[in-house]
């Protein structure tokens, strides 16, 4: 908030830009003073507006001539009274403005205060949330006092363990170009076993791409064996079903044949049957002439019972065994 301003220097401006042709406002003060509150301007700019009227007539009266004829005086009376109104006018419209400015700077006052008194509620949230957090951090700090004490104990066993670990360095130096050394021979040795090594490889490398050529060359005869031995076997699987058409038809033969074999082999055993009866026959004819008593003719019985003996031995015909071989054949 601007300081320092006062009444007359109001009232001066507002003189000032009356006298260049224009109607004084609070901006227009403001301006010109360079300085100064909307509310103080406001208040003086009504003051000078109240006391316009006064000093209007004052000035009047300085410049009223003495022993003007009346119908002068009457005029300039009139002219002097729509200037006083013409002015009260304007002042009235000058401070309804500046009211209307007012009220509104008033309420953009009263948001920034509205909006002051929200950020002092949130400062206060603050610094009651920072207040919290400044006793979270002295505890914390304290936590950290005891750590770093515990952490100073801790480095001071580190530097002992150090000071264990520098000895043992000194001591695995030695061991250490020892063992150096002990690389480098092995590191030596591992190359030249590497290049012995790689030898041995492009030997076993060459060695290798030779059995390829040969496997590949044995592989192309094999193929061509393959392809021989394929041909071979198409013409042999031909011949072999060509046999197998004809060992077809020599078995519809045979059993055509057998079936025949089989029917003359029913007619024997028919005729068999009917033959079979036959010596039973000749015995009992044979019974029937020895039961007749015939003299003179011994020698005729004996012929009988000789002819009995061998067709006991021999009871079947040669017939009937040229028939039994023909169906055994």
């Amino acid at each position: 908030m601007a300081r320092g301003i006062t009444e007359s220097d109001v009232h001066t401006a507002a003189d000032e830009i009356v006298g260049v042709g224009e109607r004084p406002t609070v901006e227009r003060i403001r301006a010109h003073l360079g300085t100064g509150s909307p509310n103080t301007v406001t208040r003086w700019l009504e003051t000078w507006w109240k006391g316009l009227g006064h000093r209007l007539e004052t000035h009047h009266r300085g410049l009223a001539v003495p022993d003007a004829p009346k119908a002068v005086v009457d005029l300039a009376g009139k002219w002097w009274a729509l200037a006083i109104e013409h002015a009260q006018t304007e002042a009235e419209s000058a401070l309804a403005d500046d009211h209307a400015t007012l009220e509104r700077q008033v309420q953009a006052l009263e948001r920034d205060r509205e909006a002051f008194s929200a950020e002092a509620d949130t400062l206060r949230a603050q610094v009651s949330d920072a207040s919290h957090k400044l006793e979270l951090a002295r505890a914390q700090t304290a936590e950290f006092q005891r750590l770093a004490a515990r952490l100073e104990e801790q480095l001071l066993e580190v530097g002992r363990q150090r000071d264990a670990a520098i000895s043992q360095a000194a001591d695995g130096e030695g061991a250490r170009q020892a063992l150096g050394s002990r690389i480098q021979s092995l590191q030596d040795a591992a190359q030249s076993e590497r290049e012995s090594l790689g030898l041995h490889v492009r030997a076993v490398e060459d060695r290798a791409l030779r059995e390829i050529d040969r496997a590949r060359q044995e592989a192309k005869e094999l193929q061509n064996r393959l392809l021989m031995a394929s041909r071979q076997a198409i013409a042999a699987e031909k011949s072999l079903r060509e046999l197998i058409e004809q060992a077809n038809l020599k078995t519809l033969e045979a059993v055509r044949e057998a079936s025949a074999q089989r029917a003359r082999a029913e007619a024997l055993e028919v005729h068999l049957g009917v033959l079979g009866d036959l010596p039973a026959a000749l015995e009992a004819a044979i019974r029937q002439s020895d039961a007749r008593p015939t003299a003179g003719k011994p020698h005729r019985r004996a012929k009988v019972a000789s002819s009995k003996q061998t067709n006991t031995k021999q009871p079947k015909s040669p017939g009937l065994r040229r028939h039994r071989v023909k169906v055994a054949d």
